[in-house]
């Protein structure tokens, strides 16, 4: 099998797998003796970012959290929306600013969210935010009651075209946005929040939380009992 046709078997995969494909599930498209070597495909990858790139094609090559996918071009959004007739899900503020709390501090309790925005945390809003599979429980703080940890999760950089946390923007950056679509309403809370902008310099290097020592950490996906709080979100 010859490089080119390696290449446009990576192409084809990635074109209609309909999520992020990564280095080991494209191996993985081969037989053991034939599969090419993840430096081999990384240099592929490259190459086909690069010939979107070249051709002007409203298609670019994109790496985010989970591996890589075709997406469009962000800049060609205000006329592919009309091909979705349903409205954008809008959010409430004190939604946004909750993610925009976890995305920055975490790992954090819910009591340590509240104690930054100085109102209780709707239980929907957490809800809302783990159904969408943005955030999960990483863990439980070893203090009185055992408060369930949460972090953001590979989806959450995926939806927002990050590779990883490193990749959050400083708040600095939102001065001279304008509100366009959903995502921007989030980067936009960054600036109403009460997160300081020294805390926008302490973004976790790994793309999830780190287990802090006095956490217990979970192998299988728990729940945390909510009682009804203040807030909602609207969707």
């Amino acid at each position: 099998m010859t490089p080119e046709q390696i290449k446009a078997i990576i192409e084809a995969a990635i074109m209609v797998a309909g999520h992020p494909l990564n280095i080991n599930a494209i191996q993985n498209l081969f037989a053991e003796e034939m599969r090419p070597a993840a430096a081999e495909i990384k240099s592929m990858l490259a190459e086909l970012k690069e010939r979107y790139q070249q051709q002007n094609s409203g298609i670019e090559l994109q790496e985010v959290a989970n591996g890589y996918r075709f997406q469009a071009k962000g800049e060609l959004s205000p006329w592919l929306a009309k091909l979705w007739e349903e409205r954008q899900p809008r959010y409430s503020r004190a939604f946004l600013e909750t993610l925009v709390i976890i995305a920055y501090k975490q790992p954090i309790t819910r009591g340590e969210i509240e104690e930054i925005r100085g109102v209780t945390v709707s239980s929907t809003i957490m809800k809302t935010l783990q159904e969408r599979e943005w955030i999960r429980v990483i863990g439980y703080r070893e203090i009185p009651g055992k408060p369930a940890i949460y972090g953001t999760t590979k989806e959450f950089l995926d939806y927002f075209n990050l590779k990883s946390l490193t990749d959050l923007p400083s708040l600095a950056e939102f001065k001279d946005l304008a509100v366009q679509d959903e995502k921007l309403q989030v980067q936009l809370a960054l600036e109403n929040s009460h997160i300081g902008p020294e805390d926008s310099e302490k973004i976790p290097e790994e793309s999830s939380a780190t287990i802090e020592d006095n956490v217990i950490p979970i192998t299988e996906n728990t729940s945390e009992n909510n009682e009804p709080e203040e807030e909602m979100a609207t969707g």
